[in-house]
Formats: C-alpha cells, sequence, structure tokens
C-alpha cells in the first residue's frame, strides 16, 4: 500500500483528510439479534481489536456501553428505540434521509476533545441484500469500519474483506494499517494528510 492509497482511504469525499482511533476501551453492545449472533460479531470486535493492539472492556465507566450495533428491518423501529433519540441528536430526520435514499447500514461517531472516537451507532438495516452475507462477514466487515474513522468513500468499490479458500478474512494490507494506525506513538486523531505518510512508515511488510 502506497503513501497515496492510505491517504485516499481516509481523504472525504469533500476533500478533507481525517483519521480517528479510539482512545477508551471498546464496550459493544448488540441489539435486535440471537445470542448466537451476538456472540459472533463480539468476537469479531474482539480479533480487530487485538488486532489493533487495542482494549476491550466489560463497562464504560462513563457511557456504560460505548458502541451500540442495531439489527433490524425497518428503519422506522429506530425511532421505537427508548431514548435513542437523546443518544443520536436529529434521529428523525436523519431516518428520513435513510428511507429516501433506501440505505441499509449508517454509522454515526462521537469524539473525544482530543478527537479520538469516543462511541459509536452502527445501523444494519437487515434488507435482501444484507441478509445474503454470512454473519461472520457482516460482523467482520462492520468491526473494521467501526475500529478507525475511514474515508465516506474509502471502501465503496473495494471491501476491506477477502475470500480465503472458503473463508473470509480481513485484507492483510487493511490489517496492517489499523496495526499502524494503533501505534502509541501517534495522536489519536489527525486532520493533516501527511499523517499518511506517517502511517506508512509503520506498516508491516507481508509475512
Amino acid at each position: 500500500m502506497t503513501p497515496d492509497e492510505i491517504e485516499a482511504l481516509f481523504t472525504r469525499e469533500s476533500g478533507e483528510f481525517l483519521i480517528a482511533r479510539w482512545a477508551r476501551p471498546i464496550v459493544p453492545i448488540v441489539f435486535g439479534v440471537e445470542d448466537k449472533t451476538m456472540a459472533t460479531v463480539k468476537g469479531a470486535f474482539e480479533a480487530v481489536v487485538t488486532l489493533a493492539g487495542h482494549k476491550m472492556a466489560e463497562t464504560d465507566p462513563e457511557l456504560g456501553a460505548n458502541c451500540m450495533v442495531f439489527f433490524f428491518r425497518d428503519w422506522q423501529e429506530l425511532l421505537e428505540v427508548p431514548d435513542l433519540d437523546r443518544l443520536v441528536p436529529d434521529l428523525e430526520p436523519l431516518v428520513e434521509r435513510l428511507v429516501a435514499v433506501d440505505a441499509n447500514q449508517y454509522r454515526i461517531f462521537r469524539f473525544e476533545e482530543d478527537g479520538a472516537i469516543r462511541a459509536a451507532f452502527v445501523f444494519l438495516r437487515m434488507d435482501r441484500e444484507l441478509s445474503k452475507v454470512p454473519a461472520e462477514t457482516l460482523a467482520l466487515s462492520q468491526v473494521v469500519q467501526t475500529v478507525l474513522l475511514w474515508s465516506d468513500t474509502a471502501f465503496r468499490t473495494q471491501s476491506p474483506l477477502a475470500v480465503a479458500g472458503e473463508t473470509t478474512i480481513l485484507r492483510p494490507d487493511i490489517a496492517a494499517l489499523i496495526r499502524a494506525a494503533y501505534d502509541p506513538v501517534l495522536p489519536g486523531a489527525a486532520q493533516d494528510a501527511s499523517h499518511a505518510l506517517r502511517l506508512f512508515a509503520r506498516l508491516e511488510p507481508p509475512q
């Protein structure tokens, strides 16, 4: 992966470069699925967080859970979740926009004072397309897209996952980039595109 390719993964459609990682341990909670799927999602978090050299916890002292993953069939269901409108400002107009564009997924991030990720909300509308995706693949894909603040166009044309035999895995170049982004020497967030060079310098060579 070249510095330009790294820069592109964190350059938004508006032209703004922005990258952020989690500062506090990640405490995920999953709504709307059976216990087996819940375990699959939490297993994906554990795998990616371990890869990054970051931490998970049982509870966040300030927020309780700081990464909420919602599975549902219809966007309108979000409006019925108690107190969700307090956690997600302007929830009703957001739902209207997502219905209008027939979206099947959406992520919202909250940030610390220094710009690092403080909390995340992952919404997955299980339409026909998403329902075809194996639970392990869907979970891994969502966790990868939540462990860092990527560009809104980062994975529009190419998935962060790859198929190895009959198994879906995280692409080695993306795995290496996540590890690099969690180097404790680097800041929790950056808005200068030169940060891509710092990430490039920390990429581990392929095994």
